[in-house]
């Protein structure tokens, strides 16, 4: 690659990154380079070629800017300015900088991509992270819940008001339908299919899925609905300014996403749950419906997910709790 700016200097260092604008993700680049327009031409190749959603692009957006400031740094302005060394520099830059682990891989899996877009795309000559290996992720099994604590949660009093039957509605469709927290925010009232006992979900990819809506789900989002609550919501919204969101906040627009986080970790805290994450309810219905005898593909098909791989870490979830429901009660355990 030949000498360039990242290997000049009195001792020979990489120039670090322990900058403001290398810690800030959105910093602005120094000018059009080939690096530059190779980003957005990937960024364009997401949405079109791989239908990934704004929030995807968005993430790989922040990364690879992250990343291209880095190497402006260096001095590599085209992608054939880029070799290996650079690439592993980054990573132990943003080491040194404290970035979490999964932040790195991240970073990691989505330059290499990058990468193989541009050698795919004839943007450059070669493609540096063909032997850049990404760390093995360690195995972390999903947090879950107890049926105890699920009970407890959603049994519990909630205020008789229109929030707190929005919170009751809230808490038992977002379990009982084992939604991500974007699904449900991005709810419609068109969205439920009250006599089939459907609720149509916008999943990952702006794929579709229907996802069955019963029990105490269907209850407590009818009685929601049915009586007033979702309505006195909507009336506080501003006047020529009507919204079809099913879950609505107290000015009677959309609820935001971290609306549900406070939310969730508000009523957890009540009933002795600390730090209660919206995802923690999913993967509490996921587990607990493997428990009870669901097929995975079914489980698959329901929380969306495109590959039967991920819907497998909850059979090693349910596992766990064989295990420890055999050690409580085996005598010679």
């Amino acid at each position: 690659m030949g000498e360039r700016a990242h290997a000049s200097g009195p001792t020979g260092a990489r120039e670090s990154i322990d900058s403001k604008r290398f810690l800030i993700p959105g910093a602005p680049l120094d000018g059009a380079t080939a690096l530059e327009g190779a980003l957005e031409e990937y960024l364009s190749h997401l949405v079109v070629e791989r239908n990934a959603s704004p929030r995807t692009v968005e993430g790989y957006r922040r990364d690879l800017r992250r990343y291209l400031s880095y190497a402006l740094l260096q001095g590599a302005c085209a992608p054939d300015d880029v070799d290996l060394s650079l690439i592993e520099a980054f990573a132990a830059e943003m080491r040194r900088a404290r970035y979490a682990d999964a932040s790195i891989e991240r970073s990691l899996a989505a330059i290499k991509g990058f990468h193989r877009f541009m050698n795919r795309e004839g943007l450059a000559s070669s493609q540096p992270t063909a032997a850049l290996h990404l760390p093995r992720k360690a195995e972390r099994l999903p947090q879950c819940l107890s049926i105890e604590q699920v009970t407890r949660l959603l049994e519990q009093p909630f205020t008789a008001t229109p929030t707190g039957d929005r919170d009751r509605a809230l808490l038992e469709v977002l379990y009982g339908c084992g939604l991500r927290v974007g699904e449900l925010v991005g709810l419609d009232t068109g969205d439920v299919f009250w006599d089939e006992e459907f609720v149509r979900v916008l999943g990952k990819g702006s794929k579709e899925r229907l996802v069955p809506l019963e029990g105490a789900a269907y209850r407590s989002l009818a009685s929601y609905v049915v009586d007033g609550a979702r309505s006195a919501l909507a009336s506080h919204a501003r006047t020529g300014a009507p919204t079809d969101a099913m879950f609505l906040n107290k000015n009677g627009t959309r609820l935001s996403r971290q609306s549900v986080f406070t939310l969730c970790e508000r009523a957890g805290r009540a009933v002795g749950i600390e730090g209660l994450h919206p995802h923690v309810l999913r993967h509490s219905f996921a587990t607990h419906m493997l428990a009870g005898g669901a097929d995975l593909r079914v489980l698959q098909e329901i929380l969306g997910h495109a590959d039967i791989s991920t819907t497998q870490v909850y059979t090693h979830v349910d596992r766990t709790h064989i295990t420890e429901e055999y050690l409580a009660a085996h005598p010679r355990a």
